[in-house]
């Protein structure tokens, strides 16, 4: 295998927010952009075919305020994805990333997500193709390997080929996907998590970016991980206990503006879904992302009631009103 030139890492690797089906859309990223300017945020894995042969607008569309916007594409036909590459420039997102990590059988029947970890050379050339389209950077996010492909020897020829193929960064999710007998939700918790094998990639390709993905639930771990690895992404944790990463700026971006409060992250999207309801949108398309800024003090749970269930029976805006009270009270009381 050969190396790669040693790059400066860009500064939003360090800390991201995973790509999530059905959570990380464009109005979560919103929210999650109020509380760090710094971090990378990922679309949901979208498919080459949704973007070549559906409403490519539907998917692509999010608000400016996002950056740095990564897209992430699920496919396997190297020229579909560099069709898809260029899609993203002209929508001007920050990178392309392939998944090669999702283990869902829907998926898997369309040679996406991780069952291409049994196709490295198909993989490499994927990459090609699309770092040939464009000029924009391109990742692979992988498992450490898939059942009956679990040897070291072969997660390094997975990643050896694509390194040859130019792929400078990878974000390597610590377990294995069991594509036969597992549920997608069953290979997010059931597979063990082996940092140590992550951190020998790290070792074996020192001058390739590995970033860390995998049971990284609070900001002292990821600091940690941070010891060995080029950047760390977070998934769940970022989603159910959102506000524990407000301080991501501070720590991991040397930024000297304050943590921004509960109760003003909140008071930030009022107006987003405002105009998102006079565009002809739902309240609840957005306010069920906001349940994580409700986590660990006294009348969270309530708050989460009124977000999620009281929400439905009740005018939204004294929903709000009686969340920021909620909110505020919470900070005014320490």
């Amino acid at each position: 295998m050969t190396a790669t030139q040693t790059t400066e890492l860009p500064p939003s690797y360090r800390f991201s927010v995973a790509p999530m089906l059905d959570w990380t859309d464009r109005h979560y990223r919103y929210f999650m952009r109020g509380l760090t300017k710094h971090a990378l945020l990922y679309t949901e894995m979208i498919t080459t075919g949704a973007l070549l042969y559906g409403d490519a607008a539907r998917y692509l569309a999010y608000n400016q305020a996002e950056h740095p916007v990564a897209l992430q594409l699920g496919g396997s036909v190297p020229s579909e994805l560099a069709a898809c590459a260029k899609m993203a420039v002209q929508w001007r997102y920050d990178e392309v990333n392939l998944n090669v990590g999702c283990p869902s059988d829907r998926v898997q029947n369309n040679l996406i997500g991780a069952c291409l970890m049994a196709h490295p050379k198909l993989v490499a050339d994927c990459f090609k193709a699309m770092q040939d389209a464009v000029d924009i950077p391109i990742t692979i996010k992988h498992r450490i390997g898939i059942d009956g492909r679990e040897s070291y020897g072969e997660l390094v020829d997975f990643v050896g080929q694509s390194v040859e193929a130019g792929c400078q960064r990878f974000i390597v999710h610590a377990r294995i996907a069991i594509l036969k007998g597992l549920s997608p939700k069953q290979n997010r918790d059931i597979p063990p998590l082996r940092y140590e094998v992550a951190a020998q990639l790290k070792k074996d390709f020192p001058d390739t970016v590995f970033i860390l993905n995998g049971g990284i639930n609070t900001m002292q771990e990821a600091n940690d991980h941070l010891q060995i690895f080029d950047g760390v992404m977070v998934g769940r944790a970022a989603y159910h206990n959102c506000y524990e990463w407000a301080q991501v700026d501070q720590q991991l971006f040397a930024s000297d503006e304050s943590v921004i409060a509960r109760s003003d992250a909140f008071l930030r999207m009022l107006p987003y879904i405002e105009q998102h309801v006079a565009q002809g949108g739902v309240v609840q398309h957005i306010s069920r992302h906001l349940l994580g800024i409700a986590q660990g003090f006294p009348g969270s749970r309530r708050i989460r009631q009124l977000l999620s269930a009281d929400i439905h029976k009740e005018d939204p805006a004294k929903i709000f009103a009686q969340v920021l009270a909620y909110l505020q009270s919470t900070e005014l009381n320490g």
